[in-house]
């Protein structure tokens, strides 16, 4: 039950707000006093404060409420608090409200608006609880993943990105090809490096290749390898990326540019662990953990007939989906500090011009529009018109369409058969909160 601290020195005051509000299960204490209310305060947690602005009888200056308001604010800076106030005094409450007081109300009060106020609080109250809740729940959970696996520097501040982590670290000890999805420049190498460094062949090679950066006539050779004379310009015989991974991890980004004959070719080695060169009749044996990855629609390249389906189910025994960098803001200002190499700090137009942009680059694009701009800052810190970045962008959205927070509620409400206990303690909410929450969206408390 939600607990509110009322400091007046009329106690018929107390008793009053006291009976108001017990008629809507909140609770309440009443201290007479400025001293004894901070004592109060120290002794045990509230929600709120709601507090007069004068104990002292014959005195309307304002300025003990403006006192105690002021030590509340040091002693528990995140503490709403709400000024009684009289028409005497009413500058004095609106500089407060400025100052950081959550709102006033003038004596005598209007009962209906004192509890929408009230109620309102209470909600941004509980609610920044539960985020504080859930932000050191995801940093516990990062530290022990930091502590657990070698994540090869990366930066893994947001929950996204978090969860495709530490999926990515599950699977990487077993030797199931893994394909991971997602835009370009989005970080599908890094999590390819996270896989090979908590892999049963950690201390094997890393090998990489970009199929969409090689022509196709070349691909083959560049997988496999080839023998002198195998084509034009083949010199001498070389060895291919098959060979070079051998005993450790094969990347092969763009999976989707592959040919029809590099495909049928790949799965083949995926099933056999063996392949020929070009030119050769000799087949050679290499043991190689394969990971793909794709910005492709693999499904609709198979419906198409350019992608082998036999092929995708090979190489999709388990798929990792990275969201774009503008699904995962909690990464943009920490990854954006870690490509800062210069010394200079962002200014604070220039962190919320980052967090503003839709980046549909993904991290690509803002290591770009970092370097960028340590070159082209003068002054001691980067500003926002250093970044460079196009005007026009929207910034970022969620689609209106739904509200998470409702959904969230009903799936809980869901799973736990309609007891609001159960649903309330699933959710991290009192009661209380739960309840105000189903009236706000409209969903029957029955």
């Amino acid at each position: 039950m939600p607990s509110i601290l009322i400091i007046d020195d009329n106690a018929s005051v107390g008793t009053a707000l006291n009976v108001l509000f017990s008629l809507h299960d909140i609770d309440t204490l009443h201290a007479l006093s400025p001293e004894q209310g901070l004592a109060l305060l120290e002794q045990q947690p509230v929600d709120l404060v709601i507090q007069d602005m004068n104990f002292t009888e014959d005195t309307t200056s304002g300025e003990e409420g403006e006192a105690l308001f002021l030590q509340i604010r040091a002693r528990h800076p995140d503490l709403p608090v709400i000024l009684l106030t009289a028409w005497t005094h009413l500058s004095s409450a609106v500089d407060l409200v400025k100052a950081g007081a959550a709102d006033y109300l003038a004596k005598p009060w209007d009962d209906r608006k004192l509890l929408i106020t009230v109620n309102n609080l209470l909600e941004l109250s509980e609610t920044r609880r539960e985020l504080d809740r859930r932000r050191d729940r995801e940093q516990r959970n990062r530290s022990a993943l930091e502590a657990r696996y070698d994540l090869r520097g990366a930066v893994v501040a947001d929950a996204a990105s978090e969860r495709v982590v530490s999926l990515a670290c599950q699977v990487a000890r077993s030797a199931l090809p893994v394909l991971i999805t997602g835009p370009n420049g989005a970080g599908k190498e890094k999590i390819a490096e996270i896989i090979q460094a908590n892999s049963l062949v950690a201390k094997g090679p890393f090998v990489a290749l970009n199929c969409g950066a090689i022509p196709s006539e070349l691909i083959e050779a560049e997988l496999f390898g080839a023998e002198a004379g195998a084509y034009t310009g083949a010199n001498k015989a070389r060895e291919g990326k098959f060979e070079a991974a051998d005993g450790g991890t094969l990347f092969l980004d763009e999976i989707g540019n592959l040919s029809p004959s590099g495909q049928m070719k790949l799965l083949r080695v995926l099933e056999t662990g063996r392949f020929e060169r070009l030119g050769s009749n000799r087949e050679r044996q290499v043991k190689v953990r394969v990971i793909s990855a794709t910005n492709a629609d693999l499904p609709g390249m198979i419906r198409d007939g350019q992608f082998r389906e036999d092929l995708y189910y090979r190489l999709n025994t388990v798929e990792l989906a990275l969201p774009p960098l503008a699904e995962r803001p909690g990464d943009i200002l920490p990854l954006a500090e870690r490509f800062l190499d210069s010394g200079k700090p962002l200014s604070t137009a220039a962190a919320t011009a980052l967090q503003r942009h839709p980046w549909p680059g993904n991290v690509r694009e803002l290591r770009n529009v970092l370097q960028r701009a340590q070159l082209l800052a003068t002054g001691p810190r980067i500003e926002a018109g250093d970044l460079n970045l196009p005007r026009s962008a929207a910034p970022r959205s969620a689609s209106p369409a739904v509200d998470p927070d409702r959904s969230r509620i009903e799936n809980a409400l869901a799973h736990n058969h309609g007891i609001i206990a159960q649903t309330a303690a699933e959710l991290g909410l009192s009661r209380q909160a739960l309840y105000r929450r189903m009236d706000r969206y409209g969903i029957p408390r029955e």
